[in-house]
């Protein structure tokens, strides 16, 4: 093969360099790959990576359009003086393609070319180690229910409903016997089980390719990848990795993955639940995120309890587990104050009747969720755990949704993306006793008249009067968020009533005339 590459790439896709090279001791820890990339606009410099039967990879994504020159050089060659070099033309990109989503407006987020994202996120955290037929039905539910991100993990699951074993492993070895494991045994087997057999030092390079298959599948949906990088549910040991393992395992899903645009970096599920690994090991992790990332993707790490002081710099926006039974998006307010950076409740609760609290809500009440997390500046997550015979719930595997609340969020993400500017913000100068979004740009202005999104969530107003001011004329419509209809109610001026149906989830959306 000696050495192979493209000669054309479009701005933001991934160039890739693959190169012949030793075999010889441990591929993964004694040789090393780095390449250089030079365009007129910028000079990066990122890790190589070894990708089996004496392969070894370089990835870049372009920033920019026009003609680059690269260098590629390391100890991977027989004659380590010698360097492979070349030159590609980096083309427009296609139509669908807007680049990495970057934060903007301070709590918000767009695409690298400014074009506004807005998110619509689920979870389904082993969904990319089920079977063929399981990853395309997953695949045809995203696309249907119009999700843009989707939260998943690179290593595989242990826990309730999630006793089988997956598609493959990130390591090269043998799994413990997983037959001994029931419903009741489970949390028993939690951390380094007996009868595990790693190389800790050796990755399955399979699992790998297969993990970026599933990457650039929602890529081509215009699906973020929001990739948990570790979790503390694992009867495996790789939650109980060494330090030196664990850095190991850090350089090198960022070597294969920092060049995929929809790629963001989720620390850990669930942080506070690891039993070995302390707050100064986040920061180390973090710490070779910053270094070795070098498009600088979103990064974020969730909580179980306690949340992680998202005041750090590191953290680009705050993933969100809700800390109370009942109150989640009521809460967006207080947490956009304190942190100053994009609110996404990844964890609002799960749509589905299974016996966890957190697994048991109403579509409805997942909707208004979603509904009041957005009215209050925020970005909401999906999950859904519906009883199954076979134990295959969408908020892990993946497959066929059987809820209800999916159906309304294309309906409400077009109301997002009809704001005007770049997302919404919580106004409270129009009255105590509702919930109001403004766009952003324009939260602090007195009076607001151009935009305005009431929400009125469980409760039932047979009427709404309003005033702004004497002279602004303005168009009203009646929302009705679960039936997804809009209604018009005419342009108005001065003070007005605007009558209701008296039912539940109702909001009203006025405008200024136009």
């Amino acid at each position: 093969m000696g050495t192979s590459y493209n000669k054309n790439v479009e701005r933001w896709d991934v160039f890739e360099v693959s190169c012949e090279g030793r075999k010889d001791g441990n591929p993964f820890t004694d040789h090393d790959i780095t390449g250089n990339f030079k365009g007129q606009n910028e000079n990066v410099t990122v890790d190589g990576f070894y990708d089996g039967d004496g392969v070894y990879k370089v990835r870049f994504m372009p920033s920019f359009e026009g003609e680059y020159e690269f260098t590629i050089s390391g100890s991977f060659k027989q004659d380590q003086g010698e360097e492979v070099s070349g030159r590609f033309t980096v083309t427009p990109a296609s139509e669908d393609n807007h680049g990495p989503v970057r934060v903007a407006n301070t709590y918000h987020f767009a695409y690298e070319d400014g074009t506004p994202y807005y998110s619509v996120g689920t979870t389904c955290y082993v969904w990319d180690l089920q079977s063929d037929e399981r990853i395309d039905q997953t695949l045809e539910s995203l696309t249907e229910a119009g999700f843009n991100k989707i939260r998943f993990c690179v290593f595989p699951k242990h826990y309730d409903y999630n006793l089988g074993e997956p598609r493959s492993y990130p390591y090269e070895g043998t799994p413990m016997d997983s037959s001994v494991l029931t419903k009741d045994n489970f949390l028993q087997y939690t951390g380094a089980a007996s009868g595990n057999d790693w190389d800790f030092t050796r990755f399955n390079t399979e699992h790998f390719r297969h993990i970026e298959k599933c990457i650039l599948a929602l890529r081509d949906r215009g699906i973020e990848a929001d990739l948990i990088v570790m979790h503390p549910y694992d009867r495996w040991g790789f939650s109980c990795m060494t330090e030196e393992q664990d850095d190991l395992y850090w350089k090198y899903v960022l070597a294969r993955f920092s060049a995929y645009r929809n790629i963001w970096w989720s620390l850990a599920n669930e942080y506070d639940l690891f039993l070995h690994k302390t707050i100064k090991d986040w920061e180390r992790y973090a710490s070779i995120i910053c270094e070795k990332d070098a498009y600088s993707h979103l990064r974020s790490i969730h909580n179980c309890r306690p949340f992680y002081d998202h005041t750090r710099p590191w953290i680009t926006h705050c993933s969100i587990q809700r800390q109370d039974l009942y109150k989640s998006a009521e809460l967006v307010n207080e947490w956009r104050q304190r942190y100053k950076k994009p609110v996404v409740l990844d964890e609002i609760a799960y749509e589905g009747n299974i016996q966890h609290g957190w697994g048991n809500i109403s579509p409805e009440e997942m909707v208004r969720r979603f509904w009041e997390a957005v009215c209050r500046g925020g970005y909401p997550g999906h999950g859904e755990t519906y009883m199954s015979g076979d134990d295959v719930l969408w908020w892990s595997h993946g497959g066929r949704l059987k809820g209800e609340s999916w159906k309304r969020f294309k309906f409400l993400h077009k109301i997002m993306c009809e704001t005007p500017g770049i997302g919404l913000a919580p106004y409270e100068k129009c009255g105590w006793d509702e919930v109001c979004a403004v766009p952003e740009e324009t939260a602090q202005m007195t009076p607001v008249r151009d935009y305005y999104l009431f929400y009125y969530s469980f409760m039932r107003p047979s009427f709404r009067e309003f005033y702004f001011d004497d002279n602004t004329e303005v168009d009203v419509e009646v929302i009705d968020t679960w039936n997804m209809t809009i209604e018009d109610r005419g342009t108005h001026k001065g003070r007005f009533k605007i009558e209701l149906p008296g039912r539940e989830y109702m909001a009203v959306r006025i405008r200024k005339h136009r």
